[in-house]
């Protein structure tokens, strides 16, 4: 069987960070590990030096897919204490970029689906699909989905940090970049120009009231909406023809994202100009739905802990995988620590990783 710490720390020394991603390195250690313990595995470019692979075991029929991807975030300005690419493990974790967020999951999913080969190859299919560009908008699983080579699906595992809690769905993200225009002239003489920076304050503040008109989700919540950056201007003494800002907005389960945008641009004026970057909607699986059901038992059998739904507020790439695979049902459940994600000396709990495999060996298991 594979260890799977030993597996993430093999991972963790390859540098995936996003951009540029570089997720190749990555995607082949899993190509070759996989091939090895027969499976059949396709390797998917989307770029230089960016990849995909998707691996398959079993019959020909409905499979459940296992997903994660092997990007990651930049390392921060902040100096780490430990090498981010090293893999260090001590007094119980292992230390790194990507080791929460998500190698460690990756890995886990690795492990399990290795141990379980023999008995998913008796009855059923396995199919793992392991992603790059997941940290900038889930590009990788785009060009996936785009190829339609992936087959029928009848579940969906996300191996995303939960801290091996079961997790129904997700909220979606909707980034918006709005822009003003001005006519510029010089500081001392700010009534022959028109500035730029005064529209995007406007747009700002009106922002800062929007009401999505919509009711709480039982589980998710709210949908929230943030101005995360705001720029604009050449220099001091010159009026500012140009200023920009960004907009975040976490959607959930009944909130069009079309409708949203609308809302946002007449909230925001006519003077603003609204584009989108990135685009993904939520993901909720019915906790009593049989197959959601069954997830939630393996989990609760494999930690001994009960299973409550829960959600994330943060995305992943089922917002991609669940509604162009025709809504299958879809676990969110990994190894990593969710508070531990993008933070200077990440680590994982080895411990939590191990727990990991027998929570998707039981799930394997028992579809």
């Amino acid at each position: 069987m594979i260890d799977p710490v030993l597996l993430t720390r093999d991972l963790v020394r390859i540098d995936t960070r996003n951009p540029p991603g570089h997720e190749a390195a990555a995607t082949t250690l899993l190509a070759d590990t996989l091939s090895d313990a027969g499976f059949s595995v396709r390797v998917q470019s989307f770029g230089e030096g960016r990849t995909n692979l998707v691996a398959r075991i079993g019959d020909e029929g409905p499979a459940t897919l296992f997903t994660g991807h092997v990007d990651t975030v930049p390392l921060g300005t902040v100096d780490w204490s430990v090498d981010p690419f090293g893999g260090e493990i001590r007094d119980g974790r292992i230390y790194g970029r990507g080791t929460t967020d998500m190698k460690a999951g990756v890995a886990a999913m690795v492990a399990a689906a290795i141990a379980e080969a023999d008995r998913i190859r008796e009855r059923g299919a396995l199919v793992l699909a392991f992603t790059g560009g997941e940290e900038t908008g889930s590009e990788g699983a785009q060009y996936l989905v785009a190829e339609g080579k992936l087959g029928e699906i009848s579940a969906i595992v996300v191996g995303e940090p939960t801290a091996n809690r079961f997790l129904a769905g997700h909220k979606g993200a909707l980034w918006l970049r709005c822009g003003c225009r001005g006519v510029t002239a010089h500081g001392s003489t700010p009534h022959l120009g028109d500035n730029a920076i005064y529209k995007a304050a406007r747009s700002v503040l009106r922002l800062e009231t929007f009401d999505f008109g919509i009711d709480d989700h039982p589980i998710m919540g709210k949908p929230t909406l943030n101005i995360g950056t705001i720029s604009g201007g050449q220099n001091i003494n010159s009026v500012p023809d140009r200023a920009e800002f960004t907009v975040d907005i976490r959607s959930i389960p009944g909130l069009v994202h079309e409708s949203v945008r609308g809302e946002v641009q007449a909230k925001a004026g006519a003077e603003t100009a609204i584009e989108t970057i990135i685009d993904l909607p939520s993901v909720w699986s019915d906790p009593a739905g049989a197959i959601m059901a069954k997830m939630a038992a393996a989990v609760s059998s494999a930690t001994g802990r009960p299973t409550e739904a829960a959600s994330a507020n943060y995305f992943t790439d089922a917002s991609v995988f669940t509604p162009a695979l025709g809504f299958p049902p879809t676990l969110i459940c990994g190894p990593g620590d969710p508070d531990m994600a993008h933070k200077t000396d990440e680590y994982c709990e080895t411990v939590r990783i191990a727990e990991s495999v027998a929570i998707y060996r039981t799930i394997l298991a028992g579809l």
